[in-house]
Order: structure tokens, then sequence, then C-alpha cells
């Protein structure tokens, strides 16, 4: 069957050769372009339409078996669905009149699934891109935190061993400053009691002066005698 056959095949049903000829015409369109943009086109229960990605190989032309290098390509493949595979396998029998009984395709059957899928798919690897990062930013945030916390920690004890430090030099002078008081308050009472001492040795020194004399006076006078 041709497209010619095709559209004399459903004009009958579509209210004229005309009619179903741009049926055709409207659904063969849909179903290239949305291959093209590289979206699966799925029919319920009759099959799906979709572009697959052909790496490139080698092969080998039939006339003359020489090898051949061919490019990478796209192409398009049709998958049948599962009605229209019994259908044409005979497990289901095809009725004698009317339409082929096959499932009415959901709404938004005939839309490209594949694109949707991957923009879904892309938004949701965004998402987590996008909490990732906040998690990321948040651990850090914590990290510089503690961090801070701990510094701020090494910081106060420094401070307070300094400041034991400053008491002790401060405890430590303040002792020696008492001692050197209390030694020179020593050496004041001692220099004190030495003071009357000095004094009496030096009352004491005439009186030895005046005894040397009068020794002297009584053997000159003995002497005239």
């Amino acid at each position: 069957m041709n497209k010619a056959q095709l559209v004399e095949a459903i004009a009958d049903k579509v209210g004229g050769r005309q009619q179903a000829a741009d049926a055709v015409d409207a659904v063969l369109d849909a179903i290239v372009r949305a291959v093209v943009a590289g979206d699966r086109v799925s029919v319920t229960g009759f099959g799906s339409f979709e572009k697959v990605e052909r790496p490139a190989r080698y092969a080998r032309n039939p006339q003359t078996g020489e090898r051949v290098r061919v490019k990478k390509t796209s192409v398009p493949r049709f998958r049948a669905g599962q009605g229209f595979k019994d259908l044409v396998s005979g497990s289901k029998k095809l009725p004698k009149g009317g339409e082929v009984s096959v499932k009415k395709a959901p709404k938004g059957s005939l839309s490209g699934g594949t694109k949707t899928t991957a923009k879904a798919a892309t938004k949701k690897a965004a998402a987590k891109k996008t909490t990732a990062r906040k998690t990321t930013a948040t651990a850090k945030k914590t990290t510089a935190a503690r961090k801070t916390t701990a510094t701020a920690k090494k910081t106060t004890a420094t401070a307070r061993k300094t400041t034991a430090a400053a008491k002790k030099a401060t405890a430590t002078k303040s002792t020696a400053a008492k001692k050197t008081t209390a030694a020179a308050k020593k050496t004041t009472a001692a220099a004190k009691k030495t003071a009357p001492a000095k004094k009496a040795v030096a009352k004491k020194a005439p009186a030895k002066k005046s005894t040397a004399r009068k020794t002297t006076a009584k053997k000159t006078t003995a002497r005239k005698r």
C-alpha cells in the first residue's frame, strides 16, 4: 500500500479524499518534524518513532566487496507496540469490519517523550547541583565558624595564661620588694644600734689622753726632785 492507496482507504471515514489526504499529510509531517528534532513519538497500541544515533563504522560495498568507512549518522527507527505485534503474530485476530481495536493514545502521548524526559532530567540534575552547592556552602560556613570558635578559645586560653604569668610576676616583684624593705629595715636598725656604741667609744677616748698627760706630769715632777 502506498500513500495514495492509504488516502483512498481512509477517504470514506474522514469525509472525502481531500480530507483524507490532508489528514495523512498532517500526521506524517508531525511525526517527521518531531523525530528530526530528537523527540520520540509514541502511539499507544501502534508503536513509536524515534531518532537513533549510529557511530562511525566500517562496511563493505555489496557490488565490489570493498571495505568502506561509514561516517557517524542519525537514522529514524520505528518500534511496534504490543497490540500491533499481537495482531501481526496472530495471537489476536483482526476484526472483519470496522477499525482495528487498538488502545487509545493517552493525552499528550503524541508529543515528544524523549525531549520532555531529557528536560526533566536536566532540571533534576540542576536541582541536585544547586542542593549540593548549598550543602557545600553550609558545610564551609560551619567549618569556618568552628575554626573561628577554636581560634577564640585559643586566644582566651593564651590571654588567661598571660594574665596568670603577669600575676605571678607581680607577686614575685611584691615579695622581692617586701624582702628588700625588710632587709633595709634590719640594716637601719643595726645602724641605729651601732651609732650609740661609736659615740661611747668617742667619749672614752679623751679620758685616755688625760690619763697619759697626768702620767707624764708625774714623771717630770719626780725627775726634778
